[in-house]
């Protein structure tokens, strides 16, 4: 029997991450983030706002 775990996005370099073997989360404004590496959790960590889709995009021509 296989069962399926959810993956997470590393919101810096987009590797699909399993939540339970995460090397490295964070929670950030009340949200866990999940990483592959340290280095990506540090980099999230000096600016979440560079990797977080942050409202919504200007429109073209606008």
């Amino acid at each position: 029997m296989v069962f399926w775990s959810r993956k997470e996005k590393d919101s810096v370099c987009g590797m699909q991450v399993d939540p339970k073997k995460a090397a490295a989360p964070i929670v950030h404004m009340g949200k866990t983030h999940y990483f592959c590496s340290p280095g990506c959790k540090a980099d999230f960590a000096k600016e979440p706002g560079k990797y977080l889709k942050v409202g919504p995009k200007p429109m073209a021509g606008g």
